[in-house]
């Protein structure tokens, strides 16, 4: 982001333009994504890429921490050929005279080039002061027999440099917020760009030969200032399409689902008695009669029978397990049995939490609690629901293969 300069005349935010040294950064993203092997970025997860570039290209704001600030004293021969209260004869070299030497050091948090960095309002006189490393060095010499009160000198120098710090900030909010959407536009048009490539290549119906010398890894480039983020894992395989079932379906088997819940709760007497089995029944009856007849029960599916199956196409698109609260580690055998049952087709999930007589909020933190601590879990999707939950987990098999996995938890009359 920024380039060399002499740092020993003091000088501070006057030598780079920040809001160029900034777009200079958000370019050179875009040339990290255009940048991976295809077959590299296509087998990595958009999510897990785009948050990596904003922890990689986030640029920190400087604060001072003026809490842990220490002072240092010292006897020094001080140079008062200029001291106009001094009759000087000869100015050409220093007139010595014995002084002190006060430094007052400001430990700050962020990168220390940013002090150097000119924001878009600025003074007729910007500050002065010596970066040391991860500390803001203020120094200030006075002869013995003409001590300074340096205590107002640094107060206003610290006033000063913290308007500036303040001016850069504006610039660094807006860059730092900006970065996650611009991110996901340039994963998102490059990952078109080659899928659309792939496809006219496919329709050739002639075998593609794969580049010489194509690279099978990645390699992060050398931190400057922090320690870089790693780059998400993933094959550099030749990348193949994989069917993918609409979100919107997927939302509307969640509703159907949702709707028969209203039926129980309508009607406890004709619900309390039900086993899993039986409640399951119903659901698949709502769920045939929206998607012709594909949603089946006890399915073997991978290495085992899953509650709910629905296929398009022979194709697994969602998959549901049903499961009456029994606690947290229950629970997590649940999901273990969820991840167990999907294939790698498999994107779109559900566990169906059958409730009866559990406090409502023990089974909400329960759930939480136990999907986070699952080895296989990603990230939370907002889903703003009263009594559920929507979750990115990550198939047994490959951290890159992402299943959404809602929970929803159901009171069944007891």
């Amino acid at each position: 982001m920024f380039g060399s300069v002499d740092k020993s005349k003091g000088l501070l935010f006057c030598t780079y333009d920040l809001e160029q040294s900034l777009r200079g950064t958000l370019q050179k993203m875009r040339q990290e994504v255009e940048g991976l092997d295809e077959n590299r970025l296509l087998n990595t997860s958009p999510e897990d890429l785009k948050r990596y570039l904003v922890e990689k290209y986030r640029v920190e704001p400087i604060r001072l921490r003026r809490e842990d600030w220490y002072a240092d004293h010292q006897d020094v021969q001080v140079d008062v050929r200029y001291d106009p209260m001094r009759w000087i004869d000869d100015k050409s070299q220093p007139a010595l005279v014995p002084g002190e030497r006060i430094e007052v050091r400001v430990p700050f948090e962020g990168e220390s080039e940013l002090f150097y960095s000119r924001p878009n309002s600025m003074t007729s006189a910007p500050p002065r002061a010596i970066i040391d490393k991860s500390e803001l060095v203020l120094r200030y010499e006075s002869p013995s027999d003409a001590p300074r009160d340096v205590r107002p000198l640094v107060d206003r120098a610290l006033g000063e440099i913290e308007q500036y710090l303040g001016w850069q900030r504006t610039l660094l909010d807006a860059h730092n917020d900006g970065i996650p959407g611009v991110a996901e536009q340039a994963i998102q048009q490059r990952r078109e760009r080659l899928l659309a490539q792939s496809q006219r290549a496919t329709a050739l119906g002639i075998p593609i030969r794969q580049r010489d010398g194509a690279p099978k890894t990645y390699a992060i480039p050398t931190a400057r200032k922090k320690a870089a983020p790693t780059l998400p894992p993933a094959s550099a395989a030749p990348f193949t399409p994989e069917p993918t079932w609409a979100i919107e379906q997927y939302e509307q088997a969640l509703k159907i689902m949702q709707d028969m819940a209203l039926v129980m709760e309508r009607s406890p007497e004709a619900f309390k008695a039900m086993d899993e089995e039986a409640l399951r029944q119903h659901f698949l009856v709502q769920l045939n009669g929206q998607f012709e007849g594909k949603a089946t029960g006890e399915t073997f599916n991978m290495s085992g029978k899953t509650d709910i199956l629905l296929r398009e196409s022979e194709r697994n698109v969602f998959i549901a397990e049903c499961k009456f609260w029994k606690g947290p580690k229950a629970f997590g055998e649940a999901i273990d049995q969820l991840l167990g049952y999907a294939t790698w087709r498999d994107s779109k999930t559900a566990i169906l939490v059958f409730n009866r007589g559990t406090d409502t909020s023990t089974v909400l933190s329960g759930i939480e609690t136990v999907v986070k601590g699952h080895p296989n879990f990603k990230r939370t999707i907002v889903w703003p629901h009263e009594s559920g939950f929507r979750y990115m987990l990550h198939a047994n098999s490959d951290v890159n293969r992402e299943q959404i996995v809602t929970i929803l938890v159901f009171h069944v009359p007891r």
